[in-house]
C-alpha cells in the first residue's frame, strides 16, 4: 500500500522523498504485484470517446497507462523516476522525464490528466494548476488511489508484526490505523486543490470496492513495494517477509484482501 498519511514538515519531508524515490528500486517488481485498478473506473473516465489524448501522472511502470491505453486511449505518461519510466518504455509507454509540476508540454493539450496512487506526492494546488493548463475545455482530472482494506484477522496479525520488527515505520502505521481515513484525507487535499485552482468545476468523489486474494509468495511478493520497506536493511525486510509468511500460514496459505478504489475527478470549466 502507498503511505496514505503524508506529512510536508521537517525530517518527515525529507523520509517522504525518499519513500517516494524506493518505489523505483525494484521497478519490475512493482509492475509484476501491484493491483490494477477496476474498468468501471477507466470507464468513467474514457467514457465512449476513441482515441482520447491522456497524461498519466506519476505513471511509474505504466499500470493504469496500460489499462486506458486497452480502452482506446492514447496514452503519454509523465515521470521523474528514470528506473520507472524504462520499464514503462519497455511496456509500450512513450514517458517524458518530469515531476509533473514543471512539465513543458510544449503546447500541446489533452482530453484528460490521470493519476493513480501518485497524486499526494505533488502539490495539490500546482498540480491542478498544471491540469488546468494542459486540459482542454470539458476535459477531466482524474486522481484515484487503492486503499487496502483487509480483513480483520489478517489487519491486527501483520499490525503486530510490524509493531515488533520495525515500530515507528510508516508501514507500521499503515497496518495500525485506518486505511481509509488516510486515504479520504488525500482526497480531500487532492479536491481542495481543484477547487483553489481556479480551472475546475466542482470536484466528484468515486469508489469502487472489490476483492483479491493472494497466495503467501504473491503477498510476499509484492510485501517490499509498501510505504518504507525499502529504507530498511534487505535482511531486515526477508525477516519482516518470514514474520508475514507466518501469519498467511496461520491463516490457511492465503487471504482475501479488500480493496476501495477511490477517486476525485473534475472538469476543466471553459473560462
Amino acid at each position: 500500500m502507498s503511505h496514505a498519511r503524508v506529512s510536508r514538515s521537517g525530517s518527515d519531508l525529507s523520509r517522504h522523498r525518499q519513500v517516494a524515490e524506493g518505489f523505483g528500486a525494484d521497478p519490475d517488481r512493482y509492475d509484476r504485484t501491484r493491483p490494477r485498478y477496476p474498468d468501471a473506473l477507466v470507464r468513467r473516465v474514457a467514457g465512449d470517446r476513441a482515441g482520447l489524448d491522456v497524461v498519466d501522472v506519476g505513471c511509474g511502470t505504466g499500470i493504469a497507462a496500460r489499462q486506458f491505453q486497452a480502452a482506446g486511449c492514447t496514452v503519454l505518461g509523465v515521470e521523474p523516476d528514470p528506473r520507472m519510466a524504462e520499464v514503462a518504455r519497455r511496456r509500450g509507454l512513450v514517458v517524458e522525464m518530469s515531476a509533473f509540476e514543471t512539465w513543458d508540454p510544449a503546447g500541446r493539450s489533452f482530453d484528460a490528466v490521470v493519476a493513480g496512487q501518485t497524486w499526494h506526492w505533488l502539490d495539490a494546488v500546482a498540480g491542478a494548476r498544471k491540469a488546468a493548463q494542459v486540459l482542454r475545455p470539458g476535459g477531466r482530472l482524474a486522481v484515484f488511489w487503492n486503499a487496502e482494506v483487509p480483513p480483520p484477522d489478517a489487519l491486527r496479525a501483520f499490525g503486530e508484526v510490524y509493531r515488533r520488527m520495525l515500530p515507528g515505520s510508516l508501514v507500521a502505521r499503515q497496518w495500525t490505523n485506518d486505511s481509509l481515513a488516510g486515504y479520504a484525507e488525500l482526497g480531500r487535499k487532492a479536491a481542495d486543490g481543484m477547487e483553489r485552482s481556479g480551472g475546475f468545476g466542482p470536484p466528484e468523489e468515486t469508489r469502487d470496492d472489490w476483492e483479491r486474494t493472494y497466495s503467501r509468495d504473491e503477498w510476499l511478493d509484492q510485501l517490499p513495494t509498501h510505504g518504507d520497506h525499502s529504507q530498511f536493511p534487505v535482511a531486515l525486510v526477508r525477516e519482516v517477509q518470514a514474520a508475514v509468511g507466518a501469519v498467511i500460514d496461520r491463516l490457511g496459505g492465503s487471504f482475501t484482501m479488500g480493496y476501495a478504489t477511490v477517486g476525485i475527478s473534475a472538469v476543466r470549466t471553459s473560462s
